[in-house]
Order: structure tokens, then C-alpha cells, then sequence
């Protein structure tokens, strides 16, 4: 084994090891990464050609944490790592894009990024350090590739910025801020935040890129330590035909850009463009390699889309649609659209469209949340959903890709930070993209704050999203673009969603696809997004202004009784029993957990009748019996030296015969019946046992004359008195 090892500071005492030649050596690039007791194992395997047809580059990266890195065994029936976590693809995702954008443009063969956590320190966030052990796995094979590139997360604690806080350090942070990029640029930031303002947003990010700067220097001095980096492989993965490629965009240009000043719809401009290259690849009916000329033809009709969308908006601030580079898209909104929905609301802006529901629910709906590092339920959640016809796409339902995870996730962190932390419900928001053109994440956002409003969720302010788009030339001129389209998004050099109030930004996300992002340009998206936000504010609060006074009638209601921890279990009972017992009765939902020494019982109900029986009890149930009090009781069994009566919920105490009435009574037949109420005096709890005596003599009134007949007094018995009983006892027949 040659191993190699290199360890830096990263400039507040924390030590990173990176170390290669150990493991996974028949990978094309691999190196482990370690701060403290966290490990993370980084792979890299790339074809040496590219597939038929193919003119991308197909990049998966996936991360996955393993149990026994926490020491922990899956809860899954298996018993083993399933498929990765939502948490675990947002990690993927996080890297994938910080890594994509530096493969050069003609490389396209199959391309893999493993990154398994295999050991974990409780207290070290391990996502903070994926980037930097993808980039040097990448940096010691000889795939193309042109890092390095590292990411961190930015925190801010008691007004200070820290680079890479630690879990516990995380928790007195107002902001989580992912910063991904290469020493010179950056290309990734995703994050929330708590109403950060744009000038403080700015200095997150400058914060951010000198660390990363830091660490990309390192990974260049570890390759240099090991004698250089190696050569890269050579590849021919592009098919092309300069001249067909001239002919192409030389005869299509103008018509492309005709139907792109023409403002028409993106379904009409979509047939148009279609109309065009159709028209076009007649020419090579017949012709003996038609196949590939179309392929190209089109592929070329692209490019020309490409440089002539760009051109017109850098020439004349003009858009695909007509607008102006600062101008919001018409928005439509409503509340209440879901009658049955606890709250609901539509959100369309342009041809992008949100159809959002909430659903409030107690906690037995929470999620359960099985994964090596993030182990226990979550109260919050935001499903996100595209289905295919909203792109007027045939695209089968299997379920949500990453791209649905991610778009759910940014939406989630925008809008969690504006809901109070004391909502006693379990709250499930789910967006159905119904159009997209563009930007329906920010859809989901505007929707998502709207239905959360309209379901009487008291959110602390409005929130609001919007996505900023870029477009550049080799010259330096660039236009920032306000509300992005789809078109826009794939044929410019940034997508920078930013979520946020009034008074400050929640949340965001940015990709860049060039290298020579200036400051002043995200000062100017950072700007004009401010302004959209406004905007948008301003729109939904013609329908909605203020959260809802009141849950909907059909909205289930939600008490919490805190009581003693050792009345946990009376609550439960045997085997569940009781509390089985008082739902069925009630009509309820109830659960219990320990929390801070004390047990909080929530009882959930549509029913107000059923509400109030399952409070009563369960107050009953953890109430202390006082002697001297009085209380209605049910006869609960009856014997011949008395009954027992359930005076308070599952608590029966003995009415002796000789309790019952002043008067004697012989026998206790026929004097009470199972099932009938009376009224019972506590008299006595036995300190040793517990029990209860009780009376019902003590409530009646003593009749006239009455004579207490005083208690005979036995006899003393001595040692002998004992023995002769003794004695006696041995001599019965046995």
C-alpha cells in the first residue's frame, strides 16, 4: 500500500485528516476524510466512453450514512441500508451541483460519485465535508474534471459568523448556510435562515468563500505533496460537423428569433420552435446517414436557440414573454378552493400553478424519521409533486424523484421558520404542481404560507418566494432577471430561488453554470428579488391578509393536559387498557409522552362532547383523592361484607356493609345493584396498602336517637393463651 496522508487546521483548532491508498483502490479515485470521529469514504468511477446518443453528462452522486457508524441497527424489517433517505438525497443533490458544472462541456461518458459516512462523531454534521471529500476523490483520478471545488456551512452565533459549526453550536445559530464553489467562483449555496437581510445574506456568502478558498488550497497541496496530479484520460465522447453546424445556425437564427421577440405563450413558442426545425430536417429525407443529420441538425437548432433567447435579452432587456428583466408575472390567488381541506389555496403566476393543501393532525401523524444521524419524528412536513401533465408531458407516477425531495425541502425551509414553535398540531402541507413554467418551488412557497393562513396557523409574517435568472457574455455585460421562466432557467447561467418577508430572507438556493459570478451581480439579483418579494406580498394579501380567527368547523381540535410523570402509566393502564378504554368511549385520539420530567397528554377530537368526556377523565384518572371529600361513585362489584365503588376514574374503594346506613343491615342482598350511582364520603387511604375506605353512613343524616354502640375491647392474650392455640391447631384431623 503507498498511503498518503495530509491534515490541516481549519483555522479554529479543528484538524482534518485526508488520507488515500488505503481503501477502495481499485475505484478511479478515492480518499477518506476525517475530522474527529467522523469518517467519510469517497469513490469516483467513470466509463472511458460515452454511451450511444448521449450528449450530457449522466453524473449520479450519491451519499449514504451507514447505521453502524452511529452504532445503531436499521428499524427496517431487513434489518439493513434500504434506498437513501430524503435527507440522504438533499446531501446528493447538495454535491452533484456544486460538482456538475466543472466537467468539461464534451464529456459524457457514465460517471459515479460514492460517499459513505462510515464513522460518525455525534457532534460533527457530517454534510459539512462531503464536498470537500467528493472534490478530492475527483482531483486523484485522472477523469476530467476542473476543481477542485469544496463546500461548508456558514452559521452565525451570537452575532458572530463560524465556519462549519457543530451540531450543538447549530442550535444558537440564525442562519444554516451551505456555500459550495471553486477558489475563484461559486456554484452552489442552499440554506435558511431567520429574516436575514440582503447585506448580511452577501457577507454570509463572502464569509463562506474564503473558507472554502482555504480548503480548495489544500487539496492542491496534497496532490503536489504525492508528486503532481495525474494525466488526464483523453476522450472523443462528441459527434460533430462543422459545416452542418455553420449551415444550421446560419439558416435558423433569424426564424428563432422572431418566434422568440414574439411574446407568444410557452405552448404556442414551444410548436413554433418545434414548426421550424421540423420544416428544416425535411431537407435530409433520404439522405444516407439521415439519422445522424437530423441528430445533429437538432442539436445545432439548440445551440442557435441558445445564443439568440440570450442575445435579445442582453441587446434589448427584453423576455421570451415580453416583459421587462424586473417585471413579476401576472398572479392569481385563492383561499378556501379545497372545502374540505383544513386549509387550502391556488397560487398561479403566469403559466405556473400551485395547488396547495393543509392538513392538521395530533401526535400520533408525526413522521418517523429512521436514519443513522437523524433518528426520531418530525412534526412538519411539505410534500412537493410534478406530475407530468403539468408540463403537458406523458410521465408515468412512481413516485417523488430528487428533484421533487429538493424542491419540497427548499420550500419547507422557507416557510418552518415563520411557524410558531408552540402550534400544537402536526401539520402535513403537500403541493400539487398543476402548470410550471418556471419557478414552482416559489409557487409552493406562496401557496404553502396562503393555505397555512387560511387553516388558522397563526404564521408570524407572510412568506413569499421568487427565482432570479442570469444571463452573460464573454464581454462582461449581464442582465439580472426577475421571476424566471423555464425556458430561462435552462438556457441561462443562474437559478437563485430566494424565499423570504417583509423584513428579511428565510431561505434560498443558487446554481450557478459559469465560472466569473461577480459580487455585484448577486448584489443585483439579491436586490430585485427584495422587490419581487413585495410584489408578491402584495398580491396574496388582497386574498388573505391575516391568518384565519378560527380552525374550520371540520378542523380537529387539539388539548394538551400536562400531569405528573408517575401518572403516565394510571393513564395507560395495563397493557394500554385504559387509555384504549376512554378513546373508544370518546371518540378521541389520545397519546402520552415524557417530556422534561412531566407527561403531556394530547387528546384530539372533532367532537366537542367527546372532548370534554376525554378531559374530564383523564384529569380524573391524575387527580389525588382527598379524605373528606365527597363523590359520585358507580357500584362496581358487590360481596357480602359490602361493595366497591369506582368513585373517581379507575379508582374503587371499599363501601363496607357496616358504612352503607346508621341502621344494621344483615345482608347485602338486594341493597345495591351494579351499575347504580351513589354518593360516597372518602373516609380513610390505608398509608401501607393504599386502599380506599369509603362511606355513604357519613353523608345521611343520623337518625334521631341514635345510639353508637361502642366497640368491645378483647381481652389481652399472653404466651400461653398462644401455645394452647398452638397445641390445639396440632391436634385437628388433618
Amino acid at each position: 500500500m503507498n498511503i498518503q496522508k495530509r491534515t490541516f487546521d481549519t483555522g479554529d483548532g479543528r484538524i482534518i485528516e485526508i488520507e488515500t491508498g488505503k481503501l477502495a483502490r481499485q475505484a478511479h479515485g478515492s480518499c477518506v476524510v476525517k475530522v474527529g470521529k467522523t469518517m467519510i469514504l469517497a469513490t469516483v468511477v467513470s466509463g472511458y466512453d460515452a454511451k450511444e446518443g448521449i450528449d450530457f453528462l449522466p453524473l449520479s452522486v450519491d451519499y449514504q450514512e451507514k447505521f453502524a457508524a452511529v452504532g445503531r441497527i436499521p428499524g427496517s424489517f431487513l434489518r439493513r441500508e434500504a434506498r437513501l433517505s430524503d435527507y440522504e438525497i438533499l446531501i446528493s443533490r447538495l454535491v452533484d451541483r456544486c460538482l456538475r458544472p466543472l466537467f468539461p462541456e464534451t464529456y459524457h461518458a457514465d460517471t459515479q460519485v460514492m460517499l459513505q459516512l462510515i464513522s460518525s462523531d455525534e457532534d460533527i454534521i457530517p454534510d459539512t465535508y462531503v464536498g470537500l471529500a467528493a472534490s478530492m476523490a475527483l482531483m486523484l483520478s485522472d477523469i476530467p474534471f476542473l476543481g477542485p471545488i469544496s463546500e461548508v456551512r456558514v452559521g452565525r452565533i451570537n452575532g458572530q459568523w463560524v465556519i462549519n459549526p457543530s451540531k450543538s453550536e447549530l442550535e444558537n445559530s440564525d442562519l444554516d448556510l451551505l456555500v459550495g464553489g471553486t477558489a475563484d467562483d461559486l456554484n452552489m449555496v442552499e440554506g435558511e435562515m431567520k429574516e436575514l437581510s440582503e447585506d448580511e445574506f452577501l457577507e454570509a456568502l463572502k464569509f463562506g468563500h474564503d473558507a472554502v478558498k482555504k480548503q480548495c488550497a489544500e487539496q492542491l497541496a496534497f496532490l503536489e505533496q504525492m508528486g503532481g496530479r495525474k494525466p488526464t484520460r483523453e476522450f472523443n465522447h462528441e459527434d460533430n460537423d462543422e459545416e452542418l453546424r455553420t449551415r444550421v445556425i446560419a439558416e435558423t437564427s433569424a426564424a428563432i428569433r422572431a418566434v422568440a421577440e414574439s411574446g407568444k405563450p410557452k405552448n404556442e413558442r414551444s410548436e413554433s420552435f418545434q414548426a421550424i426545425i421540423s420544416e428544416y430536417v425535411k431537407q435530409f429525407e433520404g439522405h444516407e446517414s439521415e439519422s445522424r443529420m437530423v441528430r445533429l441538425a437538432k442539436k445545432y437548432f439548440h445551440e442557435a436557440e441558445y445564443n439568440q433567447m440570450r442575445a435579445m435579452i442582453l441587446e434589448s432587456g427584453r423576455r421570451l414573454d415580453g416583459r421587462s428583466t424586473v417585471q413579476v408575472r401576472p398572479i392569481y390567488t385563492e383561499v378556501e378552493y379545497l372545502p374540505a381541506a383544513h386549509g387550502s389555496a391556488v397560487f398561479t403566476r403566469g403559466e405556473t400553478q400551485s395547488l396547495t393543501s393543509v392538513t392538521l393532525g395530533g401526535k400520533l401523524d408525526e413522521q418517523l424519521l429512521d436514519a443513522p444521524y437523524f433518528h426520531g419524528t418530525s412534526r412538519l412536513m411539505l410534500h412537493y409533486n410534478f406530475p407530468g401533465f403539468s408540463t403537458g408531458e406523458v410521465r408515468p407516477n412512481r413516485g417523488p424523484g430528487r428533484r421533487e425531495i429538493g424542491h419540497g425541502n427548499l420550500a419547507l425551509r422557507g416557510l418552518k421558520a415563520m411557524i410558531p414553535s408552540d402550534v400544537p398540531y402536526v401539520i402535513r402541507i403537500v403541493s400539487d404542481v398543476l402548470e410550471s413554467n418556471g419557478s414552482s418551488s416559489m409557487a409552493t412557497v406562496c401557496a404553502g404560507s396562503m393555505a397555512l393562513m387560511d387553516a388558522g396557523i397563526k404564521l408570524n409574517k407572510p412568506v413569499s418566494g421568487i427565482a432570479m435568472g442570469l444571463i452573460t457574455d464573454e464581454t462582461g455585460k449581464y442582465q439580472v432577471l426577475t421571476d424566471i421562466l423555464g425556458d430561462e432557467d435552462h438556457l441561462g447561467d443562474m437559478d437563485f430561488k430566494v424565499v423570504g418577508t417583509k423584513d428579511g430572507i428565510t431561505a434560498c438556493q443558487m446554481d450557478i453554470k459559469i465560472n466569473g459570478l461577480k459580487w455585484d451581480m448577486v448584489s443585483q439579483a439579491l436586490k430585485q428579488a427584495k422587490d419581487g418579494r413585495l410584489h408578491i406580498l402584495g398580491e396574496m394579501e388582497k386574498t388573505i391578509s391575516a391568518p384565519a380567527s378560527e380552525l374550520k368547523p371540520h378542523t380537529p381540535r387539539v388539548e394538551v393536559i400536562v400531569i405528573d410523570k408517575e401518572f403516565i402509566g394510571a393513564v395507560i393502564g395495563p397493557g394500554g387498557k385504559i387509555i384504549q378504554e376512554l378513546q373508544a368511549r370518546t371518540g378521541t385520539t389520545i397519546s402520552i409522552e415524557e417530556r422534561d420530567g412531566k407527561g403531556f397528554v394530547e387528546i384530539l377530537s372533532n367532537d366537542g362532547e367527546g372532548m370534554n368526556k376525554a378531559i374530564e377523565a383523564v384529569k380524573g384518572i391524575v387527580a389525588i383523592p382527598e379524605v373528606g371529600g365527597t363523590y359520585t361513585g358507580k357500584v362496581k362489584t358487590i360481596t357480602e361484607f359490602g361493595a366497591f365503588v369506582e368513585f373517581m376514574p379507575n379508582k374503587d374503594g371499599l363501601l363496607h356493609i357496616s358504612e352503607i346506613a346508621w341502621e344494621k343491615i344483615p345482608t347485602m342482598e338486594g341493597v345495591f345493584t351494579e351499575g347504580q350511582m351513589l354518593e360516597v364520603k372518602l373516609v380513610e387511604v390505608d398509608k401501607k396498602t393504599g386502599k380506599y375506605r369509603l362511606s355513604r353512613k357519613a353523608l345521611l343524616e343520623k337518625p334521631e336517637g341514635y345510639v353508637e354502640r361502642e366497640p368491645r375491647e378483647r381481652p389481652e392474650r399472653n404466651d400461653r393463651d398462644r401455645g394452647n392455640d398452638r397445641n390445639r391447631n396440632d391436634r385437628r384431623p388433618r
